[in-house]
């Protein structure tokens, strides 16, 4: 992998996958907090129910292994309009929070989401549901967590609600809080963390 970093641009590019020329402007994304440091820092949260942590059933993917951001929710149920209508607009180092009711029988999230969802600056992706193209999504520069993988397409309707509460491995999730992601699992928080 080759790896430029200029002043304002830090570039990235893997030969064997010419689909993933990434350019992402210096400073986007607001550095993530470990969150085993979050939950022992802050036990008084986590009595309060200020802080949560989801239940451990996410599979990890993409390049970022550690992604954090204020939370944008919406509710679907295998049909994936909604989405792609969010995360074609700009994400300003948001978290799109995926309600898929929990269903595998199709993918909610593929590769030209993810890909495009970097592009316009989104910190990540977490799917209550079922993600495909897990190899380009695995190249791009984006924190995603999913239930699995699926190769069938949603549905195209439109039908679902944005901005609403979601109910989400034994957590309310609410638009506008925090999400905190890295390899020990993924925190919620009512508001922005600070160690």
């Amino acid at each position: 992998m080759f790896f430029h970093e200029s002043r304002n641009l830090q570039w990235q590019f893997d030969r064997n996958l010419s689909y993933c020329w990434i350019a992402v402007p210096a400073g986007r994304f607001t550095a993530a907090i470990a969150t085993t440091d979050a939950c022992d820092s802050n036990a008084a949260l986590l009595a309060s129910g200020d802080l949560r942590a989801l239940d451990p059933i996410f599979k990890i993917y993409g390049q970022r292994r550690a992604f954090s951001g204020p939370i944008i929710t919406v509710k679907v149920f295998e049909d994936n309009v909604l989405v792609r209508q969010l995360l074609e607009s700009r994400g300003e180092g948001r978290v799109l929070v995926i309600d898929g009711g929990g269903s595998t029988r199709c993918a909610l999230v593929g590769g030209n989401l993810a890909e495009s969802a970097h592009n316009m600056g989104w910190a990540g992706i977490v799917v209550n549901g079922c993600i495909r193209d897990v190899d380009e999504i695995n190249a791009c520069d984006i924190g995603v967590r999913a239930l699995g993988s699926n190769p069938l397409k949603s549905n195209k309707k439109g039908v679902g609600d944005k901005h609403v509460p979601v109910h989400i491995a034994g957590t309310l999730i609410h638009y506008g809080e925090w999400l905190y992601a890295d390899s020990d699992g993924i925190l919620i928080s009512k508001t922005e963390l600070s160690i």
